[in-house]
């Protein structure tokens, strides 16, 4: 039997009947054709989650009355994702990906590279709660609008910095001298939780940020593996590897 769909709102749960706003009847009553009797899970981080039945349902309004609360509220977890904004679609699916990966917030970051700086930040926001609603989690990621990269860092603490390059100038992506180690042999070893994963732009960082980022001591310096990724694909496995070992996963 399929789950009781779940819908994502701001507004205080368990206090009395909840009216769906045109949106959210467009979603339940035309699409998932939802009806009086039937079942849907609302939720916030504040309230936790609640099983309210359906009182009735039109084209553009709804009612539904409280049943039961089935999970209590949390606090957002999990780490920041400081990331440079790529193509739309490609933005897009990290947002995606991020949020079903448990990410805390996400932070666009201006390096010399990045080829767009320029996000709707309502659209991702969007997606981020439809991946939150999706994969069962209570809180939605926070995003934030572009900012420099140096501004940013002034605001963290330790984080994992995905760094692709070697250290051979003319050699593509530096050659294999220089190397950070393997983040799936390093992070096993590392104590303080890494607050934050950086993940580089299109084409990487410059030579000049990678060696800023490098002399760091906050920055805990991993290789994703011998393929050069793409940033969405980086960013799915920088959180996966930062999940198996300090997050829900491990």
């Amino acid at each position: 039997m399929r789950p009781a769909p779940r819908v994502h709102t701001e507004a205080r749960l368990g206090r009395g009947s909840y009216s769906f706003d045109k949106e959210q009847a467009r979603y339940l009553g035309s699409v998932l054709r939802l009806k009086a009797g039937d079942e849907v899970r609302l939720f916030n981080a504040r309230d936790g989650e609640w099983v309210y039945r359906v009182a009735s349902m039109e084209k553009r309004a709804g009612e539904a009355e409280p049943v039961e609360r089935r999970r209590e509220g949390e606090e957002p977890s999990g780490p920041v994702l400081l990331f440079a904004p790529i193509k739309r679609t490609q933005t897009e699916l990290l947002a995606q990906k991020a949020t079903e990966l448990g990410v805390r917030k996400l932070v666009p970051v201006v390096t010399a590279r990045t080829n767009r700086d320029q996000l709707r930040i309502d659209r991702l926001e969007l997606i981020a709660t439809e991946a939150a609603e999706q994969c069962e989690r209570l809180t939605i990621p926070q995003i934030e609008q572009p900012r420099a990269l140096a501004d940013v860092l002034e605001g963290v603490g330790s984080f994992l910095f995905c760094d692709e390059a070697g250290d051979q100038q003319g050699e593509p992506w530096g050659g294999d001298e220089g190397r950070a180690p393997l983040g799936a042999s390093l992070i096993p070893d590392v104590t303080e939780v890494p607050g934050a994963i950086l993940i580089g732009p299109e084409g990487g960082f410059t030579p000049e940020e990678r060696e800023s980022l490098r002399a760091d001591e906050r920055a805990v310096a991993i290789s994703l593996g011998p393929r050069i990724l793409r940033a969405e694909t980086a960013a799915i496995v920088a959180l996966t590897l930062w999940q198996a070992r300090f997050g829900d996963l491990a």
